[in-house]
């Protein structure tokens, strides 16, 4: 088994962390420089940051934030929100990120995927995929864009495949019936993206419990588990999900 990483990840909105449930009731979780600071301490693997609003107010990451949490760390951080194309992806790299996520302009434009693997190698390109279930779906899976809002009539699960074959380096899948619920990762929907393609599977969305983020990598699939809420609001620290999934026999970093 590769060693499993552990992501906290910064939603952000107004220069602040937020965190809601289903992508809606959003309340402030702190400051975004604090936390990424501490995470790094407690032994964060990688971090995310999400401008959760870009996408919706049609305007760009705010480089700034990206600038502010990369000085403070020297892990992988991930950005994603308002991404939209070639340029956006070269601004979000030379303010410090390591990767960049896309999702609604992946969807709009997927040679945007292709173009950006060729340029800046397939490692520093993730492609976020939100779904909600929906049976209408080959995989019993539906593709949202736009921050979650927008149902686009297309099977996640073929999408993901579809990106791997594009060059996407990561997938992040996220469940909106699971996302901030703290009831446990949508196992189903994460196994069949980990099923459906070799990349390394980012786990997200309702991570709550220990046990979790252990059936995220044993019945997920997942390599990377990401969580916010139980992070951001000291529920659980990142050293204590480490030592349970090594005591379970999951292969993590020190």
């Amino acid at each position: 088994m590769s060693v499993v990483k552990i992501m906290p990840c910064l939603d952000m909105k107004n220069g602040r962390i937020v965190k809601g449930v289903h992508f809606e009731n959003l309340r402030d979780a702190g400051d975004p420089v604090e936390n990424a600071r501490y995470y790094q301490s407690e032994g964060a693997d990688e971090l995310a940051m999400l401008d959760i609003a870009a996408t919706l107010e049609n305007r760009k990451t705010r480089l700034e934030w990206v600038w502010n949490v990369a000085s403070v760390i020297s892990i992988p951080l991930t950005v994603g929100g308002g991404i939209a194309g070639m340029e956006d992806i070269r601004m979000t790299l030379d303010a410090g990120a390591a990767k960049v996520s896309m999702n609604s302009a992946a969807v709009s434009d997927p040679g945007l995927v292709e173009n950006a693997a060729r340029e800046f190698g397939a490692d520093r390109i993730t492609v976020a995929i939100d779904a909600r279930r929906n049976s209408a779906m080959p995989s019993g899976f539906e593709l949202v864009v736009s921050g979650g809002t927008r149902p686009v009539g297309r099977d996640a699960v073929e999408w993901a495949r579809r990106c791997q074959e594009l060059g996407a380096g990561v997938i992040l899948p996220t469940s909106m019936d699971g996302d901030g619920t703290q009831a446990g990762y949508d196992l189903a929907f994460t196994r069949a993206i980990a099923d459906a393609v070799t990349l390394p599977v980012i786990a997200s969305g309702g991570a709550g419990t220990l046990e979790h983020f252990y059936e995220g990598v044993v019945q997920g699939g997942a390599q990377i588990l990401l969580a916010a809420s139980v992070f951001h609001f000291r529920t659980l620290r990142i050293r204590e999900v480490k030592d349970y999934l090594r005591s379970r026999g999951v292969a993590v970093s020190l």
